[in-house]
């Protein structure tokens, strides 16, 4: 568990890097998505790193801030058919599609009432799901993340 206080302190140091390119590969599971996991180095040691998912026949990209012990603890998903129901939304399958719960662009940030279970649609995110760098980019502003390198384009991501 950590508390929110740690969690404000976690985001704000400025010590978060990723040092070196990064490449997505091909994920194991589905030929046509590319992901990526990475380290994030801190002075405080934070035992942080990132995973990311791209999925172009979906229309689907995330980037996930991940704590060892607690898990995700901010995370971002761009799409079109994207959804996230929060806690407490009692919509029944059928529903789903009808609730006010986020759909499309949303994110999560960790809080100890909820962890990182409440979504909402962010103001601070513009770039869209097929350009991965320029979200990258947004993304590691927000989280307070430096990266000394270069976030390579996905390639050979084609279903067929």
């Amino acid at each position: 568990m950590i508390t929110d206080q740690e969690f404000a302190e976690l985001l704000a140091d400025p010590t978060k890097e990723i040092v070196g390119d990064i490449r997505w590969t091909p994920s194991d599971t589905h030929r046509w998505v590319r992901e990526f996991a990475v380290d994030v180095e801190s002075a405080a040691g934070w035992p942080l790193w990132i995973k990311a998912w791209w999925n172009p026949v979906r229309s689907k990209l995330s980037y996930t801030l991940i704590l060892d012990g607690p898990g995700r603890i901010v995370g971002l998903d761009l799409g079109t058919d994207v959804g996230h129901h929060n806690p407490g939304c009692r919509a029944t399958r059928a529903e789903k599609r009808r609730c006010n719960c986020p759909r499309g662009l949303h994110k999560q940030r960790w809080t100890e009432e909820h962890e990182a279970k409440q979504a909402y649609v962010p103001l601070d995110i513009t770039a869209e799901w097929d350009d991965p760098v320029g979200v990258w980019r947004q993304f590691c502003a927000e989280i307070n993340v430096t990266h000394r390198g270069i976030l390579w384009e996905p390639e050979g991501a084609e279903p067929w």
